[in-house]
C-alpha cells in the first residue's frame, strides 16, 4: 500500500520512502546510472548486442525507466542494440498508485504512460513485457526476491540494489540474495547501491564481488559500487531464421526474432496463414488454472499475462477481432467447485481473477446461472487469423504460403529447408535458426520423429441467435465454453478426440457440444430450442491440435540452431506468445522470460531423450545460460 508523507510515496509496510525526498530522479541516476556506468557501456555495445540490468526492488519503476530514457539517448534505433531489464517486487504498486507516483515526473511521462498501460497485465509470478518496437524488455517478477533470484538464467550485467534500506527490510539484503545475484551474473558484471551498510559491503565480498565506496547522493556521504572479475563473452546473435508453420505458434516467433531485427522466412504448406487449428472464426483467451503452482501452471499464468500485454500491441480490443468481455469458469460439478475454491483462496489482486457466487456470476454474463464460479475480467476473445495476420505483418518476415516442407537438415550455415511449391516445383532455403511450430505433423522430420505428439480433433458448434441469448454478455465455461453473439451468431465447443485427424463435421460433435448448454444455463438452453434445432443445418469448423502427456508444450532448442512450439493444445492464443519470446530469447543469448524450472520443463531436448533410448543429445535439466 501507498502512502504520501510530505508529498513524497511513502511504505507504511517497510517504513521507509521509496526514493530520496530531495530528488528521485536525480538519486537514480546517480546512484544507478551513473554508479553503474551506463551511459559509456551501452554506448560501446557492438551493433545487434544486448544489456541486461537486474533490479531487486521495483517500486514505482523509477529506476527502470531513467534506464530506459537513457538507453534511447545513447543507442540508435538502427543498431539494433537491445536492452533487459529484470527486477522483482513482492507488494506491487495498484494502477492508479503507480500513476500517482510516476506524476511527479513530467520528463519521464512518456515512457510511464507505456509502463501503466502495461501494468494491468501484470500476474503473480514472471511477467515480461516489451517497450520501444522490441527495444526494451521488461521482465518483473512478483514475488519474493529470495525465491526468484536463483530462478534467473544466467544473464546480468549490473546490478542496481535497491530494496528499501537494510534497517527496514532486511530481508533484501541476505546473504542468501547476495549469492543468489552472482549465480545469475555475467563475467564482469557490477552493482550499485546507495546503502554503505557494512554487513552489506562484507556480505557482497563474500559472495565475490570487489567492491568499493564512491560519493552518495544528497546527504548520504557514500554509496557502494562493486565488479566481479571477468569479462563477458560475446554475444553470437543469429541473422537469419526460418519458421515452419503458419499458425499462432509460428506467427508468435517470427514476430519475436523480427523484433530483435532477425530476418525471417516463415513457410507454410497452405494459401494463407492461420489455415489450421488457428483458423477458427473465434477463439478464447482462457486460462483453466490449478491452485498448485507447478511448472505448467507458472508457465500458463505468465502466458496469459503476456498474451493480454502483447495484444494490446498487435491488436487492439475493438469489438471485431478482439474483445475484452471477461470470461466466467463456472462451479458447476463438485471437481471443478474444489478446483475455483482453492484457486480463491490465494487471494490473487481482483484484476487477474475474482470468486462470484450465482448471483454476481449471472449479474456479469446478463443470463440466468445456476453457478458461480470465477470471474477472469481480462477474459475474451480474438479472431486468430487476425492475430496470425498482426504478428506476422514485421517487414523483416518474409511469407512463403503454399510450399510444402519436405525435409528439415542440418548443414554447416545452420538449418536447410527444402519442399515444393503449389506448382509441385522445388525451393529450398538456408538460415542459421529453423523453428519447427507444425503442430502434429512433425513426424516426417527426423530430428523430431521422436517427439511424443498426438492428433487432437476438436470441432466447434455455430449457433443462431435468439432475442434472449443475444443478452449474454461474457465468455461462459463448464466442459465447454460459449461465446457471446458476435454478428449474429454464438460460437461453442469444442469436442476433444484424441488420435483423430479427420477435419469434416460431424452431426454427433454438434450434438455433444449443445448439450453442454445446459450445463451453463438451463434457461438458455430452452430459449436457444437446443430440442428443436435441425442439427445438420448447424454450421461449424473442425481442425486438428497437437497434444502431450501432461499439457506442456515443446518449446526450446532441440538440437543446435534446430528449435520447437509445439503441443499447445487448447492453450495456444495465450501459450504461442510467451513460447516466441522464449525461443527469440534463447537464440539471441538474452535474458530468458520465465524462471529456469520453467524453462527446463518445456525444453524439447528433455522430452525428446526421455521418449526414446537414444543418447545423441543430453537433457537440459540444470542449465544455467540462456543457450536453451
Amino acid at each position: 500500500m501507498l502512502d504520501w508523507q510530505n508529498g513524497q510515496p511513502f511504505s507504511s509496510r517497510f517504513g521507509d520512502v521509496y526514493f530520496s525526498r530531495d530528488s528521485g530522479m536525480a538519486e537514480k541516476r546517480h546512484v544507478f546510472l551513473e554508479g553503474s556506468r551506463l551511459a559509456e557501456r551501452l554506448a560501446s555495445l557492438p551493433s545487434g548486442d544486448g544489456f541486461a540490468v537486474g533490479e531487486t526492488g521495483f517500486g514505482t519503476g523509477l529506476s527502470f525507466l531513467c534506464t530506459w530514457q537513457l538507453f534511447d539517448e545513447v543507442i540508435p534505433f538502427s543498431s539494433r542494440c537491445s536492452l533487459d531489464f529484470f527486477s522483482v517486487e513482492k507488494y506491487p504498486l495498484t494502477e492508479r498508485e503507480l500513476s500517482d507516483a510516476l506524476a511527479q515526473w513530467p520528463a519521464l511521462q512518456g515512457y510511464a504512460n507505456e509502463l501503466i498501460k502495461r501494468w494491468r497485465r501484470r500476474v503473480p509470478g514472471w511477467n515480461r513485457w516489451s517497450f520501444g518496437e522490441g527495444r526494451v524488455r521488461l521482465t518483473l517478477v512478483v514475488d519474493d526476491v529470495a525465491k526468484a533470484l536463483p530462478e534467473i538464467c544466467v544473464g546480468i550485467d549490473a546490478w542496481f540494489l535497491d530494496g528499501f534500506s537494510p534497517a527496514c527490510n532486511p530481508e533484501m539484503w541476505t546473504q542468501q540474495v547476495f549469492e543468489s545475484i552472482v549465480q545469475a551474473s555475467r563475467p564482469g558484471a557490477t552493482f550499485a547501491t546507495y546503502t554503505c551498510a557494512g554487513h552489506v559491503r562484507r556480505g557482497l565480498e563474500q559472495a565475490g564481488f570487489q567492491v568499493s565506496k564512491s560519493p552518495g547522493f544528497g546527504l548520504k556521504r557514500e554509496m557502494l559500487q562493486g565488479r566481479l572479475p571477468g569479462s563477458p563473452p560475446a554475444r553470437s546473435i543469429p541473422a537469419t531464421a526460418i519458421v515452419i508453420g503458419g499458425g499462432v505458434a509460428g506467427c508468435a516467433a517470427a514476430s519475436a526474432l523480427a523484433m530483435r531485427g532477425v530476418s525471417v522466412k516463415l513457410i507454410d504448406r497452405s494459401p494463407a496463414l492461420a489455415a489450421g487449428a488457428s483458423g477458427n472464426p473465434s477463439g478464447i483467451l482462457h486460462t483453466r488454472l490449478a491452485a498448485g503452482m507447478n511448472s505448467l501452471q507458472r508457465f500458463v499464468l505468465a502466458s496469459y499475462g503476456h498474451a493480454l500485454a502483447l495484444l494490446d500491441e498487435k491488436l487492439p480490443i475493438d469489438g471485431i477481432v478482439r474483445a475484452e468481455c471477461g470470461e466466467l469458469q463456472l462451479a458447476f460439478s463438485a471437481e471443478e467447485a474444489k478446483r475455483i475454491d482453492k484457486l480463491a483462496a490465494l487471494d490473487w489482486p481482483p484484476h487477474v481473477l475474482q470468486h462470484v457466487d450465482a448471483a454476481e456470476a449471472s449479474l456479469l454474463a446478463g443470463i440466468e446461472l445456476a453457478h458461480g464460479g470465477l470471474w477472469f475480467p481480462a477474459g475474451g476473445w480474438v479472431v486468430p487469423p487476425r492475430m496470425c495476420a498482426a504478428l506476422a505483418s514485421n517487414p523483416a518476415i518474409a511469407h512463403f504460403t503454399s510450399h510444402r516442407v519436405e525435409s528439415l537438415t542440418a548443414v554447416d550455415a545452420g538449418w536447410r529447408v527444402e519442399g515444393k511449391n503449389q506448382h509441385e516445383q522445388t525451393w529450398c532455403h538456408e538460415a542459421q535458426l529453423a523453428v519447427v511450430c507444425t503442430g502434429y505433423e512433425v513426424k516426417s522430420f527426423a530430428p523430431l520423429a521422436s517427439l511424443p505428439l498426438t492428433p487432437v480433433r476438436g470441432q466447434i458448434t455455430v449457433l443462431p441467435t435468439t432475442s434472449h441469448s443475444r443478452n449474454l454478455r461474457t465468455i461462459v465455461c463448464t466442459s465447454g465454453y460459449l461465446l457471446p453473439s458476435i454478428a449474429g451468431v454464438h460460437m461453442m465447443g469444442a469436442t476433444h478426440s484424441f488420435n483423430d485427424e479427420a477435419v469434416n463435421l460431424r452431426i454427433a460433435d454438434h450434438a455433444k457440444n449443445l448439450s453442454r448448454l445446459t450445463e451453463i444455463s438451463a434457461v438458455l438452453a430452452r430459449s436457444m430450442n437446443t430440442d428443436s434445432l435441425d442439427i445438420r443445418q448447424l454450421d461449424g469448423r473442425a481442425s486438428v491440435r497437437a497434444s502431450l502427456p501432461g499439457a506442456m508444450p515443446l518449446v526450446g532448442k532441440l538440437l543446435p540452431g534446430l528449435y520447437t512450439s509445439l503441443g499447445h493444445g487448447t492453450r495456444g492464443l495465450i501459450s504461442a506468445g510467451l513460447s516466441g519470446e522464449l525461443i527469440a530469447s534463447a537464440a539471441c543469448e538474452q535474458l530468458l522470460p520465465l524462471p529456469l524450472a520453467v524453462v527446463n520443463a518445456l525444453a524439447p531436448v528433455a522430452k525428446r531423450v526421455r521418449e526414446t533410448s537414444s543418447h545423441m543429445v543430453s537433457p537440459a535439466i540444470g542449465i544455467r545460460s540462456p543457450g536453451i
